[in-house]
């Protein structure tokens, strides 16, 4: 039986300059999470980004932060949950807005940056924000940091949770991400992520930045869209991937 795996990257993460870049991590992930406005982009990237990814026929998915540009919503800025989930759902809905007009669906969700990172730990916070996609559409899957509390409250809440494993970031014993302040936190080498994402793919494990082998169990592997090899490097996994005999194709088709 063919073995599938999909590929993610965060697109949309720009002004309006940026759209032959995306066009180009288009054409080889199946997985797109377009940034809704508020970390970084606008209405107009957001609907033009979801056009590209409609087109190529690429899963779309919704991925908003924190309302914090300045800080590219990577640092957290003492948000009342109120205030968060307010921002969360309307930016949710905002991309749903922009896919409608475009003809096309809105499948998933995924967090990002640092509101990725402390609802894969903070159980109050990965649970308000899996009833906030129920609400909006149960038939909309999480994308979550495998093995995390984001997964499990969104299963809790009745979604359909895809686990997510990282092939261009470091990875803690715990199997948190390496804090970008630390060294080893990202792998800038194509050739190591690509490395990373057959292991993450054939055997379901990832080495630490201690050098222990970890279990990961992946729906999906990501590579951040903003990073300036990022296309080196999901074309590089993708053709390793392909030659190991995956298939490259979305989890939530």
């Amino acid at each position: 039986m063919a073995q599938s795996i999909d590929l993610n990257a965060d697109l949309g993460e720009h002004d309006g300059d940026g759209y032959s870049s995306d066009a180009l991590l288009l054409d080889v992930v199946s997985s797109a999470n377009i940034a809704c406005g508020k970390h970084a982009g606008s209405l107009e990237v957001m609907r033009r980004t979801v056009a590209l990814a409609y087109e190529r026929g690429v899963s779309i998915g919704a991925h908003p932060g924190y309302p914090d540009r300045e800080g590219f919503g990577r640092r957290e800025t003492g948000l009342s949950l109120e205030h968060i989930l307010e921002s969360f759902e309307k930016q949710i809905q905002n991309l749903q807005a922009c896919c409608d007009a475009e003809g096309a669906r809105l499948r998933y969700v995924k967090p990002h940056g640092a509101l990725y990172n402390r609802a894969s730990k903070d159980a109050e916070l990965a649970s308000l924000l899996a009833d906030s996609v129920a609400r909006i559409d149960s038939s909309l899957v999480m994308l979550a940091l495998a093995g995390s509390l984001l997964e499990s409250e969104s299963q809790s809440h009745g979604l359909r949770a895809a686990a997510e494993a990282f092939i261009d970031r470091g990875y803690m014993k715990d199997g948190s991400l390496v804090p970008r302040d630390r060294d080893g936190a990202i792998i800038e080498n194509p050739d190591v992520a690509a490395e990373r994402a057959v292991r993450l793919a054939t055997m379901g494990t990832v080495k630490t930045i201690d050098g222990d082998i970890i279990s990961v169990k992946a729906d999906s592997l990501c590579v951040h869209g903003d990073s300036h090899n990022a296309l080196h490097t999901v074309r590089l996994a993708r053709e390793k991937l392909e030659e190991e005999g995956f298939t490259i194709s979305p989890f939530a088709p």
